[in-house]
């Protein structure tokens, strides 16, 4: 594991125990999709406490981490600097062309003095903005980025502007990258997942406003990719380049270091609240969030063993363990993140009029869950989480390579005084 990634992972593990959730997560009457606390457990003092530390739902967009590439990194430039090269709001313009390389029939290019600006952008926003929920995660770092509402217009709107005849098959695109071609970071799509939205999915979005707030640089601002299903490096920062292909295959940058380029976000869990020093025979709070990836989540579950125990090499994903189920929390009152009014946008997918969530757990998202074990004899012990997705695969199957979107299962060594 490389330097940036340690830093990251230590940083996020101080910053999650430190956003606390004023409402919401507590309540033990279940909403829809969520599971109530046994009644045995929802007072336990222990239990509230561990409860009351955890994170909100919604991230604050300066709170969301950030793994950005270039040197310098484009968001830390001056305001000065911004402006000469199309990093704010009135200066910001998109190409939109044909790949000289294998090009695409297309009748109006979007480039020079016709490219496409802001104030475009905000015309069509008008009749075509979208809002939607999505957590921001990296394909190898097991925690999420942050998990925010995200504003834009689909991507297809400004492709269609290009009158497309034929020979377009994938869509690559990029951002600023300090005009240094060694730092480009390129992703790409096949075009048909930009012009139709398969199974109910949230369009590609040329994205501006996150929980509300006009997107800032750190996040990639002016306007950026939002890639709903997909991990973090589909969704490009700082964009002012789409080119349109006639390749018949991704030609992503990210490929370039083994990657995966095409696997969606998988089910996975891991803790917040975990046993540090647990006194023998005293009930054991554990909290955690869940990324529910595309095949959704239907349960999770933890499983506390002796350290000294041995286990089959041939089950490396204790499948024959005493998993417990734990709880999954209802859909909390307040969802935090920073939204103007604290209410969620109005027309935000997978919410009602009233800004209640119409399912729980929200796909593509993630949710938080907990447990209070009733105790342990003094002693050395493991504790493990694992999700349960909605075809019935326990983490991380169905796929538990790591290059394809990190789900290894969590382990947790603590002892019992």
């Amino acid at each position: 594991m490389d330097d940036q990634v340690q830093r990251f992972l230590h940083q996020h593990f101080r910053l999650t125990r430190r956003h606390f959730v004023k409402a919401g997560v507590l309540t033990a009457t279940s909403l829809t999709g969520g599971t109530s606390f046994a009644e045995q457990d929802k007072d336990d003092p222990r239990l509230q406490d561990a409860l009351k530390s955890l994170e909100t739902w919604l991230t604050r967009p300066g709170d969301f981490q950030d793994v950005s590439r270039g040197k310098p990194k484009p968001h830390t430039l001056s305001e000065d600097e911004k402006k000469k090269v199309g990093l704010t709001r009135d200066t910001w313009k998109l190409n939109v062309v044909s790949d000289p390389d294998n090009p695409a029939s297309i009748q109006q290019p979007l480039e020079g003095e016709t490219a496409f600006r802001f104030d475009d952008l905000m015309e069509l926003a008008r009749d075509h903005a979208v809002r939607f929920p999505k957590v921001m995660t990296c394909l190898n770092i097991g925690c999420p980025l942050g998990n925010g509402i995200w504003e834009g217009v689909p991507l297809r709107e400004i492709i269609w502007r290009t009158q497309p005849k034929e020979d377009l098959r994938r869509v690559f695109y990029y951002g600023y990258h300090n005009d240094k071609p060694e730092q480009m970071f390129r992703s790409s799509l096949p075009v048909g997942r930009i012009l139709e939205d398969p199974f109910g999915l949230p369009p590609v979005i040329l994205c501006y406003k996150l929980n509300g707030e006009w997107l800032t640089s750190e996040r990639g601002g002016p306007v950026r990719v939002v890639v709903p299903e997909a991990y973090g490096f589909k969704s490009i920062k700082w964009l002012n380049n789409v080119v349109l292909s006639n390749l018949h295959a991704a030609n992503d940058t990210y490929a370039e270091k083994n990657n995966d380029v095409d696997s969606p976000l998988k089910t996975f869990c891991a803790t917040l609240t975990a046993p540090t020093d647990p006194k023998a025979n005293e009930a054991i709070p554990i909290t955690g969030y869940a990324q529910v990836g595309i095949s959704g989540l239907k349960k999770v579950q933890v499983w506390i063993s002796r350290r000294d125990e041995e286990w089959p090499r041939d089950d490396p994903y204790f499948t024959k363990a005493d998993w417990q189920d734990a709880t999954l929390l209802a859909a909390p009152k307040e969802f935090g993140g920073g939204l103007p009014n604290e209410m969620i946008p109005a027309d935000t997918m997978h919410f009602d009029d009233s800004g209640r969530p119409k399912q729980w757990p929200i796909l593509l998202s993630k949710a938080h869950w907990c447990h209070l074990h009733p105790g342990l004899p003094a002693g050395k012990y493991v504790l493990r989480c694992r999700t349960v997705d909605n075809n019935g695969h326990a983490q991380p199957m169905p796929r538990p390579f790591r290059k394809s979107g990190h789900a290894k299962i969590e382990t947790i060594r603590f002892e019992v005084s």
